[in-house]
Order: C-alpha cells, then structure tokens, then sequence
C-alpha cells in the first residue's frame, strides 16, 4: 500500500486549476500533474506548453515517434519502477533468510531505494531540462536496469544495500521525465487518454508487484530464491531501451532549464541531513541506541538548519533553490507536509511489519503473502482515482475520516492477528478499511496542497512534496520496523504467537500516528 510519487514536470507552467494529483495506487508510489477537480473547480486539460518553456521536438531520421509507441515506452518503464518497489517487500522474509540479513539490514534493503530515489528527484527533473528528457530518460532506465542485474547478483547485505541505492538513483532519473514526454507527445483528447492510462499504471502497480513478486518468489525459478525480483528487470530493461531509443522524440535543452542550476549545494546538503536521519533510526535499535545515534540526529538537525539557510540565501540572489523558501509559506502547506509525511509512513511501516508477520509469523508463501494485499492496493488505488466524484457535502471530511479509518483498520489487523490467527474474512474487511482510509489521508492532501500554490511554483511544489512523501516511507519503515523487530527479538512465546504479539504493538503505534493526521484534519477543517 505504500505509494511512490514522482519528481515534477518542469516544462510546463500550469494554470492554477492544473494542480497536480495522485491516482494513488497503494504502495510506493507517483506525482504528476493529471488532472483534477477540486470542490468549486471544473476539471480542465492542462494547455499545451509554450514556446519559451519547453524544449522543440523534433523528427529524427532514426526514430519512430509513432505516439502510441511513445506510450508504450514510458508506461512500461514507469510500471517497472513502480513494481520494483512492491515486489521486494514480498521477497524481505526470504531474502533475510538467504543473506542472513539483520532486521537493520533488511530494513535497508527496503529502503534504500526510497532514500536515493526521494534525495536526487528534483535534480532529476532538472536534468531533463538541461539535457533533454530523452536523453535523461535513457540514461536513468540503463542505471536502474543494471542496477538491477547488480541486486540480483548480489553475496551480501552490504551489495545488495549498494545496488538498492543506486536503483534508486536510476529512478529518480527515468521517472520525472515520462510524463513530460507523454505531455510533449499528447495534446487534446489525445493526453487525456494517455493521462488516463498513465492513472491505470499507477493503480494497478502496486497489487501486480505483490502477486508477481509472491510468484516469483514461491517458484524459485533455478533454485534463485529470491533473485528473480530483481533480474526480472534485467530482460524488460534491455528491450525498453533499444525500444525507447527507437520511439522517444528527440529534444533538447529547454531555455528555462539553462537558466536553472542544479543547486549542487543544496543537494549535498540535503543528501547529508537524509542519511543523518535515516541511518540512526534504522540501526538505532538493533545497537541499543548508542551515543553515535544521538549524535547523528543532532546533526540532521544542523545540516537542515544549514540547508534552509542556503536555500534561503540562493532564493534571495535570485537562484534557482532545490527547494523554495516561498513553498513553505504557501497556505496550509506546513500542516500537508505533516500528514503527507504522517499517511505514508503509517503506510509503509504497516506493510513492513505486516509482510513479516504473515510470512514469518504465520508461515505463508511469498504468493500467498502477495495475494492477501493485494485487495487492500486495489482499493487504495481505486479511491485515490474517485474520491473526487464523491458528493460535496463528504469532501471536507475525507481527510480527517481516512486518517481515522486508517487507524481502526490498523488497529484492527493487529486484534484480529493476535491469537496467532489468520484472522479470516474480518482481516481482509480491516485491511481495505486501512487501504482506503490511508487513500483518503493521501490524495485530497496532497491535491489541495498543490492547489495553494503560485501557479510558477507548481513544478517544484511537486517535487518538494514528492521527497516528503518519500521520507515519510522511509520513517515508516525504520520507525515501526524497528519496533515491529525489536518486540520479536525478545519474544515471551514462541513463533506465530511471538509474532502477533510484535505486530500487536506495532499496530497500536501505527493507529495512534494515524490517530495523530486526524486530529491535525479536524482543527484545519475547522479553519
């Protein structure tokens, strides 16, 4: 259920009613700008990029810009993306058992892809600007697809964590480019198709990810275990770039990105005060939360200090910051930045540990595994595509409504599970009660946070929130993992019955976090 959400467009300045939204599909997740309607808002088709702002496409003799290829090509590696973050949460139980992993270890398998992925999106963006989408749009498929065959080759924890990381840099830059291209290529009627199949992606992802990476691992292809996850990538990847080479349009550097640095600087600093938060937070327990770890989240907190301070100065010379100071003073955007962070990293740690259990805990193949989420990302990716056609009169309450939501039904997994039980058809109302409800505290956020802002900072409005949501995956794990981990290392009763008691506790801090987005919902609603 956990949504990955991608960089901005950079080449095109929308109206304000062109905000961006997230046909959020469970799971990590992404964030682009479809379109929306909001509660006194006509749904509108984003005008098409002028001139000045976007880089000239041209035919190449050696390409075919045939648009339903060009579709094909960015979709299937946006999809590949998205199901690579999914399919590994399935294969963690396996793979700690093949690499003799530690909870830490595991847990940064898991999330080292999110911590590169959320660091460098922006400058991703701003690549494609500086060097043309297709170009970077290559260059980030080739990184990831070796990266993948690297993962799937590894020995260890250590490789496997290197190569995660590097996934994720391959990422961040292949995603911000697709939908420029798609918006470049479509115009009309025509984008509205292909932003409706771009939504299909993203809703279907995250169910896909868990039942095939289930497959795949439950088949143990060559007695592989659970490498084929990640060489699954390495056929599809190899086919897509002599395809997209084949498809993609040619462009160059558009004028707005020649004018805009990458802000080097801030990049660095930022990259530091994610790893001086993260780090901690994922070793912390299993160290026993020595001195180091303190140490480490003190100094995230003068590496941000530093960082705001930089960007604040560039702002102020008229540069170009990773992230604009005027973002943060955008109307209600401090209280969206909190539940965005809130919503995904319940989201994540509630996979995290869920996974664990019922694999662990209660024995259940990799198949099974994915199977039994699969109808909670269903309905997160369901809700996420209709919550705005729901009546009006519901529309200031979908927000503090899901976050409750979200909390009874985490909650309720952890009771139903307690016994040591696979909590039979009441498991499965709970988990799309929590699907819809983490839906609810996602979208109309992150919609309505975008809506506030001055229309030319909608671009990196975009991506500031993306890498929020990012970092709120990457709490989540580290968060509640650790906690899941730490209550199973020292368990009064053994196998299922341990497990459950784990994921118990851990259930009731992921309703009370959730409980936490509600509250935050009422007293905006009330403003």
């Amino acid at each position: 259920m956990s949504i990955v959400v991608t960089s901005p467009i950079v080449d095109a300045r929308p109206s304000p009613c062109q905000v961006l939204s997230v046909p959020a599909s469970a799971g990590s997740h992404y964030l682009y700008r479809p379109l929306v309607t909001l509660t006194g808002m006509t749904t509108t088709t984003p005008s098409a990029p002028s001139p000045s702002s976007v880089p000239t496409t041209s035919k190449d003799p050696g390409t075919d810009n045939r648009p339903g290829r060009v579709l094909a090509a960015v979709l299937a590696a946006q999809f590949m993306a998205l199901l690579d973050v999914f399919i590994v949460n399935v294969a963690a139980p396996t793979i700690r058992t093949d690499l003799h992993a530690s909870g830490a270890g595991l847990q940064l398998v898991i999330a080292g892809y999110t911590i590169t992925y959320a660091v460098l999106l922006i400058t991703g963006a701003r690549l494609g600007e500086r060097l043309g989408h297709r170009r970077v749009y290559l260059a980030g498929l080739a990184v990831f697809t070796a990266a993948s065959l690297a993962c799937g080759l590894s020995q260890s924890t250590g490789q496997l964590i290197a190569f995660r990381l590097a996934q994720g840099a391959g990422s961040a830059l292949l995603i911000p480019q697709v939908l420029s291209i798609i918006q470049r290529t479509f115009s009309g009627e025509a984008r509205v198709r292909a932003l409706g199949a771009y939504s299909a992606v993203l809703a279907t992802g995250a169910a896909a990810g868990q039942v095939l990476g289930g497959v795949l691992v439950s088949a143990d292809l060559f007695s592989a275990g659970w490498r084929p996850v990640f060489l699954v990538n390495v056929p599809v990847g190899v086919v897509l770039l002599v395809l997209a080479a084949r498809v993609l349009p040619a462009d160059g550097p558009s004028p707005a990105g020649r004018a805009r640095g990458l802000d080097l600087p801030g990049l660095v600093l930022l990259g530091a005060a994610v790893t001086l938060f993260t780090v901690p937070l994922v070793l912390g327990e299993q160290e026993g939360w020595p001195l180091w770890t303190w140490l480490s989240l003190a100094a995230c907190a003068v590496f941000l200090a530093l960082f705001c301070g930089y960007e604040s100065r560039l702002a102020r010379r008229g540069g170009a910051p990773l992230i604009s100071p005027r973002l943060l003073r955008a109307p209600g955007m401090g209280v969206a930045v909190f539940r965005l962070a809130a919503v995904m990293a319940v989201n994540a740690g509630f996979l995290f540990a869920l996974t664990l259990h019922v694999q662990g805990g209660l024995g259940y193949s990799a198949l099974r595994a994915g199977l039994t989420f699969a109808p909670s990302a269903l309905v997160f990716g369901a809700v996420g595509l209709t919550w705005r056609r729901w009546p009006g009169a519901l529309q200031r309450a979908l927000v503090p409504g899901g976050f409750a939501l979200a909390a009874v039904g985490s909650l309720a997994v952890g009771l139903l599970l307690r016994d040591g039980g696979d909590g039979g058809v009441g498991l499965y109302a709970a988990l799309v009660g929590a699907g819809a409800g983490m839906a609810l505290g996602f979208s109309p956020v992150l919609t309505r946070a975008l809506a506030t802002v001055a229309p030319q900072d909608a671009a990196d409005a975009s991506g500031f929130l993306a890498t929020v949501t990012q970092l709120g995956q990457v709490t989540g794990v580290a968060v509640f993992g650790a906690l899941f981990l730490g209550q199973l290392d020292a368990p009064e009763a053994p196998g299922a019955y341990a497990s459950a008691d784990a994921l118990l506790v851990c259930s009731c801090a992921l309703a009370a976090a959730a409980a936490l987005g509600a509250v935050s919902g009422l007293v905006r609603m009330r403003r």
